[in-house]
């Protein structure tokens, strides 16, 4: 059998995209994910937000280049990415949080977007009258972010990239690499060796793992983030937008007739792969949620439709995008810290350029190149955004 061009390790939506731009452009393409069937990874474990309103210059054009290609997607794939424009509301509780807010969106119109508004108490009311807003300064509101469905993107580009050719194998986990001086020739798995003429390190919360069995430091490590679901409730309308209390984090959003309440949590040991849900957390996210969105005192949470999925951080909250310092046909894309599902569009065009054309022509994407931080240049991580 011939080798494939490319194999990329993890088939959850950024490794999915990867591959089909990789093989739109004529690239034989192997996905092996340790999983046994999609979506075994974070991508199932996702809430579906897409946003463009970010403090890095660098993120605002991966959204608004992810965008682009939502709208096109039902053409360029043939699946149902599910975007919808709904808007993401973001409150500030303080004079500082409003001020870093409005910060933000200087950064957001110089990259350009521009459909980012501040907004008062007021505007928030008009926006989301489910609100509780004592106390609150302001915020911004930007309709053009929104909601995706994570399984759609991944399926249409699975299904996309399988119709040009891709193969995947599921239940396949990378334990190993052979090399030839600075060149990996072939994947040592379960199922045996794989020969590969470049590999790609998709692997999301496991890609510093991945990274360690090919004898690379891929500075990515799991972060847990658990999701409280209602019980269904028509109480909060279908189209609210994202609501994100930027102090603390405290967001909800509605899907499929449930309010999804998240709240980011100090864990004693966070770079773990454990998944279990953990019931303690709710008092004090329910306080909050309560004290914010009154109506939700009515509503019970469903313990049964609450879980935990896993976040692929990297030191400065930015993804890495490009070669992998340590091998010559080792390349990254990985580390989106919370942002992958909806930056995976973008992520897969830019890499099939860096690796196909040497260079990324759709965007400068320096900030994000994985020698970084080795270089003692990483990107300023976000205070709020």
């Amino acid at each position: 059998m011939t080798a494939p061009d490319v194999v990329v390790i993890g088939a959850g939506v950024t490794g999915a995209s990867v591959a089909w731009h990789l093989a739109r452009r004529g690239a034989r393409v192997q996905l092996v994910d340790g999983a046994p069937a999609p979506p075994g990874g974070s991508t199932g474990q996702a809430t579906g937000g897409f946003r463009a309103q970010y403090a890095s210059h660098v993120n605002v054009r991966l959204s608004l280049l992810a965008r682009d290609k939502l709208l096109r997607f039902r053409d360029e794939t043939g699946g149902d990415c599910g975007y919808v424009p709904a808007g993401y509301l973001f409150l500030a509780e303080s004079e500082r949080e409003l001020r870093l807010l409005h910060e933000a969106v200087a950064v957001q119109r110089a990259a350009g977007l521009r459909e980012t508004e501040l907004v008062t108490d007021a505007d928030a009311h008009r926006i989301n009258p489910a609100l509780d807003l004592d106390g609150v300064y302001g915020g911004t509101f930007c309709p053009i972010d929104g909601f995706i469905r994570p399984l759609g993107l991944l399926d249409g580009y699975l299904a996309a990239a399988a119709r040009l050719g891709a193969q995947a194998r599921w239940g396949v986990r990378v334990t190993g690499a052979v090399r030839e001086g600075a060149t990996i020739v072939a994947l040592e798995t379960t199922a045996g060796a794989l020969a590969c003429g470049h590999v790609v390190n998709a692997a999301g919360p496991w890609a510093g793992e991945v990274g360690r069995a090919l004898g690379l430091d891929v500075p990515v490590t799991p972060l847990r983030r658990q999701v409280a679901s209602t019980a269904p409730t028509g109480l909060l309308p279908a189209g609210m937008p994202m609501t994100i209390f930027t102090g603390d984090g405290f967001h909800l959003r509605v899907r499929d007739g449930r309010v999804l309440l998240l709240r980011p949590q100090e864990m004693p040991d966070p770079a773990r792969f454990d998944t279990s849900f953990d019931a303690a957390w709710l008092p004090g996210l329910l306080a909050r949620a309560h004290a914010r969105v009154p109506a939700l005192e009515a509503v019970a949470v469903d313990l049964d439709a609450c879980w935990c999925g896993l976040y692929e951080m990297s030191p400065d909250h930015h993804a890495l995008l490009g070669r992998a310092p340590g091998a010559g046909n080792a390349w990254l894309a990985c580390g989106s810290s919370g942002h992958g599902v909806m930056h995976a569009p973008a992520l897969g065009q830019l890499l099939a350029e860096l690796m196909l054309d040497g260079a990324a022509t759709t965007l400068d994407v320096t900030p994000l190149r994985p020698s970084r931080f080795a270089e003692g240049a990483p990107n300023p991580a976000p205070v709020l955004l």
